[in-house]
């Protein structure tokens, strides 16, 4: 039967809904660990199977719906290879994206299935679960290690476009509030070398940056806080940052945080929001603002925050004593940086 034959198989709207498919099968190769299984070598489907611990048949009916998409080659009947664009399921590669596979396609996508009531009430999926009902995260013991590896683990070349994009040559101290690896206030200092640096996150998260700042030069240039911004924020930066923070805070959430950074600021200094800024109207179809917008719905489902318009910083920044002085792109980033100041008196 051929696919026009079923359903309308072909057409975009039913090819958008079938877009799972892939993310559902890269994930079961992360979750299997069938790119640490093949390395460098080619592999039969036995072995394979049995280094996975999974069903040699249907492990099969897998790797061939990978080899169709690029992951792995079938180089042989019942044998595969891993394929470049593979390459970095491998935990041990330096540029694996493990972590953000499973991250993205398995424990935030169990909140995506409930999006449609979340739409419906205005509630994330997990104020939507029963009372004792558990979810993908809750169960994974690995969850908390696998977010902090997709947040802020990144080559601080990874953030040097947000670096370079404001004007830090008038500013001392740089504080990166919930900068998780601390890549960015890797880049903002050394892209500026006359500046110190304050990472500030929970503790976890210091833990998992102290390697990246335990020698060389930003070992005495950054210091690490632990710290929760719910609490309050530390004193001593006249510059503030917070990179993907606020857009998983509510409206009231983020004006605590924001309060905080203001009770900390000094009267010249500057909090900077680098988050995605939305335009008003959406008037067209365009990738870049897809990625925004799904981001949008993805706080909806899973932290009860939001991505904001200029005019919704403005109303949250004037909320916590703040004022919106300019919003500055950043070339080659979907980020833009959203300058604030303190309010006048």
């Amino acid at each position: 039967m051929s696919k026009t034959a079923v359903a309308g198989l072909d057409a975009p709207l039913v090819q958008m809904a079938m877009g799972y498919f892939r993310s559902r099968a890269l994930c079961a190769a992360a979750r299997l660990g069938v790119a640490d299984a093949l390395g460098d070598d080619e592999r039969s489907i036995e072995a394979l199977a049995a280094s996975c611990e999974a069903d040699a048949p249907a492990l099969y009916r897998l790797l061939r719906a990978l080899a169709s998409f690029g992951v792995v080659a079938e180089s042989a009947e019942g044998r595969f290879v891993l394929q470049p664009l593979g390459r970095p399921l491998r935990k041990d590669q330096p540029d694996s994206v493990w972590a953000a596979v499973v991250f993205w396609a398995d424990l935030l996508a169990d909140n995506w299935s409930d999006l449609t009531e979340c739409v419906r009430s205005g509630q994330t999926s997990a104020a939507l679960r029963p009372p004792g009902a558990s979810s993908r995260w809750a169960e994974d013991p690995q969850a908390p290690a696998i977010f902090r590896a997709v947040m802020g683990t990144a080559p601080a070349a990874a953030y040097m476009s947000i670096a370079r994009a404001w004007d830090f040559s008038s500013a001392r101290v740089v504080a990166d509030l919930g900068g998780g690896g601390g890549a960015l206030i890797a880049a903002i200092l050394e892209a500026h070398p006359h500046l110190r640096g304050m990472l500030v996150d929970r503790p976890s998260s210091i833990e998992q940056a102290r390697p990246r700042f335990a020698e060389g030069a930003l070992a005495e240039r950054c210091e690490l806080l632990a710290h929760d911004l719910r609490e309050g924020v530390p004193a001593g930066a006249d510059v503030y940052a917070l990179k993907h923070v606020l857009h998983g805070f509510s409206d009231d959430g983020a004006t605590a945080v924001l309060r905080h950074c203001r009770d900390a600021l000094p009267p010249e200094g500057r909090v900077l929001i680098i988050e995605f800024v939305l335009p008003d109207v959406i008037d067209r179809e365009d990738a870049e603002l897809e990625q925004r917008l799904m981001s949008d719905l993805n706080m909806l489902a899973v932290t009860g925050g939001k991505e904001r318009s200029a005019g919704q910083w403005t109303a949250l920044l004037r909320a916590a004593g703040l004022e919106l002085s300019r919003v500055v792109p950043v070339d080659g980033d979907l980020v833009s940086i959203v300058e604030a100041t303190r309010a006048a008196a």
